[in-house]
C-alpha cells in the first residue's frame, strides 16, 4: 500500500503528514511525501527548503516508516500531486487544508479542491 501525501510548510502540511504516518502504520504503507512548487516566484513560502526539509525528513526517518520526499517543479501543484498518486499507485492521497475565503477560493483556486474532484483513489483532507 502506498499512501501521497501532499505537503506544504506549516500547520496543514505538519497535519497532514501527521495523519498519514497513523494510517501508514494502521495499514503497513509507505509514504510519498509530494512538497511541489510553480517555481515561478522568487520565494515560495509553501516549498520546504533548508532546515524545514531537514526536520521533515528527520522526523520522517524517526517515525521508522517507509517513505520518500519528492520536490517536483510543474506550472500546476495538483498535478503534481495527481501525477505521483498515478505514478506510485497510490492506494490514499493525504492533504492539508487551510482557512481561505470564499473570494480566495475563486481567484486563486485550491490544490485541496482539485485533488479532491480529480483523484483516481480515496483522499483524506485534514484541518491542523
Amino acid at each position: 500500500m502506498t499512501i501521497v501525501v501532499g505537503y506544504v510548510t506549516g500547520a496543514p502540511g505538519e497535519a497532514a503528514v501527521e495523519q498519514a504516518l497513523v494510517e501508514a502504520r494502521r495499514t503497513g504503507a509507505r509514504l510519498v511525501v509530494v512538497n511541489g512548487t510553480r517555481g515561478d516566484a522568487y520565494v515560495d513560502t509553501r516549498f520546504s527548503q533548508g532546515a524545514d526539509v531537514d526536520r521533515l525528513r528527520s522526523h520522517l526517518e524517526a517515525s521508522g516508516v517507509q517513505h520518500e520526499v519528492r520536490q517536483p517543479l510543474g506550472p500546476d501543484v495538483a498535478d503534481l500531486i495527481l501525477d505521483a498518486a498515478e505514478e506510485v499507485g497510490a492506494d490514499l492521497i493525504v492533504v492539508g487544508l487551510r482557512r481561505r475565503t470564499p473570494v480566495g477560493k475563486l481567484i486563486l483556486g485550491s490544490t485541496a479542491q482539485r485533488v479532491l474532484l480529480d483523484a483516481a483513489c480515496p483522499v483524506l483532507a485534514v484541518k491542523p
